[in-house]
């Protein structure tokens, strides 16, 4: 997984400051993945190792967060949006990324990928749109030579019940095998919206856990829950969730 993540939901505990594997962070509509996102970017701005590449469709018409980090203009100014409006742009901006001039990103965030498949993509260009994805983050690493590499996360909405995901989600689980899922949780209550963030790095490593709530202001509280005693079973579907 991008570790800039990884130390939000840590309350900024990293491990060993490398950028992690490439992770695909999954979730229902109204999720919350932007906000995460957000957070991760503001994060790995804060290291100082370089700036911050954010890919979403359409401007943000707000800061998803209100925290102190949120309000740091020197971590801001190190965020550098970026809006292909089509998949077509997407793509001839990421086989382009290597001629930008610049230092090169620590940290490479695509928000609203099922955006970009409603456009109706084939296999073949999903799947080409994964491997680029994957080139630029490690040509970047490259570029950043021992500075801890360059991370990538994606973030895509998908709903449990719509089968016409699961091909494409399927797909790309096999090149982003680090995954992490959002869901609502029962702990939310009243005006305060919780959920709890899964992230399985592979299918050997045991799950991770926290809850995640949004209070009224813009702040974000994240607490650790007690570790799962086994592994759940690969399950393209990701965590059950009620309702």
């Amino acid at each position: 997984m991008a570790e800039a993540l990884r130390r939000v939901l840590n309350a900024g505990r990293g491990e060993d400051g490398g950028a992690g594997p490439p992770l695909l962070l999954l979730g229902a509509p109204r999720s919350a993945q932007t906000s995460l996102l957000f957070a991760a970017a503001l994060e790995a701005a804060g290291e100082g190792r370089g700036p911050v590449l954010f890919l979403t469709r359409r401007p943000l018409q707000s800061l998803p967060l209100s925290t102190p980090a949120a309000r740091d203009h020197w971590r801001l100014q190190k965020v550098r949006f970026q809006y292909p409006s089509s998949l077509q742009e997407l793509l001839q901006l990421l086989a382009s990324a290597h001629e930008a001039p610049g230092h090169s990103p620590s940290l490479v965030l695509l928000d609203g990928l099922e955006e970009y498949l409603t456009e109706g993509p084939g296999v073949q260009e999903v799947a080409y749109l994964a491997a680029l994805l994957l080139d630029t983050a490690a040509y970047f690493s490259h570029r950043l030579g021992g500075c801890g590499g360059c991370g990538l996360v994606v973030a895509l909405e998908t709903q449990r019940e719509a089968d016409g995901d699961a091909p494409h989600l399927t797909l790309l689980q096999r090149y982003f095998p680090a995954q992490c899922w959002l869901q609502p949780d029962a702990l939310g209550s009243g005006q305060h919206r919780c959920l709890r963030a899964s992230l399985d790095l592979d299918k050997l490593s045991p799950r991770i856990e926290w809850s995640v709530t949004f209070l009224p202001g813009g702040e974000m509280k994240i607490a650790p829950l007690p570790a799962q005693a086994s592994k759940p079973s690969s399950d393209v579907k990701g965590p059950t969730t009620d309702g």
